[in-house]
């Protein structure tokens, strides 16, 4: 994997960055169920063979799957023992 430095700030991201737009389960979300299907252990696998593969920056947002697609990529850093300070993730407000 190739890094890039984020402007200034002295923090390296990985030139792939992967969205989050269809982490959360269609059943709670029926507007998002076309695009949002993934539930719980389908993130954790993608995200630690994202993980595996060196990618370190994430593309989330509150409006995907009305903010399930953050609960999910949170819990799945949690399950997957990832520090905080270990991974670039990007919102939208």
């Amino acid at each position: 994997m190739r890094y890039n430095q984020l402007g200034n700030t002295g923090m390296f991201v990985s030139e792939l960055c992967l969205g989050t737009m269809t982490f959360g389960a269609a059943g709670e979300n029926a507007q998002w169920g076309l695009i949002a299907s993934l539930d719980q252990k389908a993130v954790d696998e993608i995200v630690a063979r994202s993980l595996a593969a060196g990618v370190n920056f994430f593309d989330t947002a509150d409006v995907y799957s009305f903010g399930a697609s953050e609960r999910l990529l949170g819990q799945s850093l949690r399950n997957l023992g990832v520090k905080r300070q270990d991974v670039i993730i990007a919102t939208k407000v």
